[in-house]
């Protein structure tokens, strides 16, 4: 369910409600550890659906440093490819955990664009099990897709997706500051 919507440089910026593994899109970003050992939350998820293959991939390309993004196959998932990143570890965000979260997003978007890809979809990177508090993390991710999407690359589409109703509608609520104003 498409919760919010803006148009920007003649690309789409969407905000969803549903699972990432059911997402209309040819790639979609994996928010992983350093290891890429996708166990819990919504790596897991992803490694589960996609079969034991993606964490065969993971394992060749791993250890991938926080900030930094990869891409391995879909592995039994619809999609041309998983792009995997790490982002940080919330530490009360005075050790450069915005930085590094804005460079995990920014990452995965070029790691798409590199690959040519015309349509992602991503989860709120690092507010899981990474413990990033929401509200600061949902204006970092805006901003560096934001950013992104003023360049010029092959991606039309980013799709920013929630499985949790609640969390869903909390970042719909934070996407009023300028770069999103309807």
């Amino acid at each position: 369910m498409i919760l919010f919507e803006k148009e920007i440089n003649r690309k789409l910026f969407r905000l969803v409600l549903g699972s990432i593994i059911d997402e209309p899109v040819q790639a979609i970003i994996n928010p992983a550890n350093e290891q890429l050992l996708h166990g819990g939350g919504v790596a897991g998820l992803i490694s589960r659906a996609g079969g034991e293959q993606v964490q065969k991939e993971s394992h060749k390309k791993a250890p991938i440093d926080t900030g930094s993004a990869t891409f391995t196959g879909a592995g039994k998932l619809p999609y041309k490819y998983i792009i995997h990143t790490v982002g940080p570890v919330y530490r009360g965000g005075e050790n450069g955990e915005a930085e590094l979260l804005s460079s995990a997003v920014t990452n995965a978007l070029k790691t798409a664009a590199e690959l040519e890809l015309t349509s992602i979809s991503m989860p709120s990177i690092s507010t899981g099990i990474f413990g990033y508090p929401l509200e600061p993390a949902i204006k970092i991710i805006t901003g560096a897709i934001y950013e992104f999407m003023k360049k010029s690359s092959s991606i039309e589409e980013i799709r920013l997706c929630e499985f949790d109703r609640t969390k869903a509608y909390e970042i719909k609520n934070y996407l009023n500051f300028p770069q999103f104003e309807k």
